[in-house]
């Protein structure tokens, strides 16, 4: 993800939310063991034409255990530490799933959110043999989408801004700048799988218990009747 942003919430801990941390290692590790470019780095890239020609499926999740820099896998690591670990917390309360559906939920938003961000690039790209794409933004986008979800009118502060800002209104205004900025595709990045893994962690909860959605709604018309 390139726009710059973080929950405003209490730390979580490995004991609250083992799974966030679990993750973290694991595209931790794997990034650093191929962040230098091989072969073996090149067969787990997103190449949409190798899926399609060679049923190479694993892509849809390896290209998220990798990284183009430091850079790139420390902003996509902070922003799934600052809000995955918030959310597999609040998917383990018994007011959401509970602590036996919670964790397998939320595991499956992430992994999904990798399959899901990229099916779109997937059909766009696949005669294409020079498209590849790497990084765990989709999914992490789908952890920042549900977490909007659930929480839409707790704050977003973005760096350089000094107010934060309403998390249902960054939400909207973050789906509009990836759907423009994939429309130019002037610059390397992918703002296909921003959209789409937004998309789908706003949708995924709900397909378990679609009372979030009214609840949702709810949140923002209280937010909206106490300006006015």
């Amino acid at each position: 993800m390139n726009s710059l942003f973080l929950q405003l919430s209490n730390e979580p801990s490995l004991y609250d939310a083992p799974l966030t941390y679990l993750i973290l290692a694991i595209t931790v590790y794997t990034s650093y063991r191929y962040m230098e470019n091989s072969d073996e780095k090149r067969q787990m890239l997103f190449n949409a034409a190798a899926i399609d020609q060679y049923n190479q499926w694993y892509r849809f999740f390896s290209h998220g255990l990798i990284h183009k820099d430091w850079m790139h896998l420390g902003f996509n690591c902070f922003v799934l530490y600052m809000f995955g670990g918030q959310l597999e917390i609040a998917f383990k309360s018994t007011y959401y799933f509970g602590p036996l559906m919670g964790p397998i939920l939320y595991l499956t938003l992430y992994l999904s959110g990798l399959v899901m961000s990229s099916v779109y690039s997937f059909y766009k790209h696949r005669h294409d043999s020079s498209y590849n794409a790497l990084g765990a933004s989709g999914a992490v986008s789908s952890i920042v989408f549900a977490t909007i979800l659930l929480h839409p009118t707790g704050e977003i502060g973005i760096i350089f801004i000094p107010i934060g800002i309403p998390s249902f209104i960054f939400g909207a205004l973050y789906l509009a700048y990836s759907a423009y900025k994939s429309k130019q595709a002037n610059d390397n990045v992918g703002h296909d799988a921003h959209y789409w893994g937004s998309v789908w962690g706003f949708i995924f909860p709900i397909i378990f218990k679609p009372l979030l959605f009214l609840a949702f709604i709810d949140q923002i018309k209280w937010f909206v009747s106490g300006i006015f």
